[in-house]
């Protein structure tokens, strides 16, 4: 069996030719990622759904826009919530995933991660990928693998985000951020 190295923190950023509408010009965090699969929630898909409408204990602590990000294609009916807590301690119903960024219990009482908070966001369902899957897409050049900042999480321009992350490299990934949305318009 490959061993895979984990990706979990990082972002997978959707190339140009990524063909699955799903993933158009998306950015992903990977929440975990090892020889049994991936997960991740996609940065950059807000919906029109308050997070009032359907988390109202949670509402007054989600940044702007105070909306449920639609995660990925799978269980759409499942809510995650993401934040970022600074310092070396999170406080219980959270569990940190890397660096700064974190799982949030969302059974769990919002007093309880109310004062930690640096900033948190809803997701409803998540993208996922089998043993192996990932590693084929990376092959085939569907994703760019690039670091995470803790900013990504909490973007205020979250449609902006797959140009910010892209034009933040220092590579020739940095071009791609002037990629038009229809290259048959030039």
């Amino acid at each position: 069996m490959t061993e895979v190295s984990s990706l979990t923190g990082r972002l997978l950023v959707a190339a140009p030719a990524l063909a699955d509408p799903n993933f158009d010009r998306a950015v992903v965090l990977l929440l975990d990622h090892d020889e049994e699969g991936s997960l991740g929630v996609v940065l950059n898909r807000p919906t029109p759904v308050g997070v009032g409408d359907i988390l109202m204990s949670w509402a007054g602590l989600t940044g702007e826009p105070d909306v449920v990000f639609q995660g990925g294609p799978v269980s759409l009916d499942s809510a995650l919530g993401v934040a970022v807590i600074p310092g070396d301690e999170g406080p219980l119903g959270w569990r940190r995933v890397y660096g700064a960024i974190g799982l949030v219990d969302l059974e769990a009482p919002p007093e309880l991660l109310a004062a930690a908070l640096g900033s948190l966001r809803i997701f409803a369902g998540y993208a996922g990928w089998g043993p192996g899957q990932l590693e084929s897409e990376l092959s085939e050049g569907a994703w760019y693998v690039v670091e995470s900042e803790p900013g990504d999480v909490s973007s205020p321009n979250p449609e902006g985000l797959w140009r910010a992350v892209l034009r933040r490299q220092r590579s020739e990934l940095a071009m791609i951020a002037t990629y038009p949305d229809d290259p048959s318009l030039n």
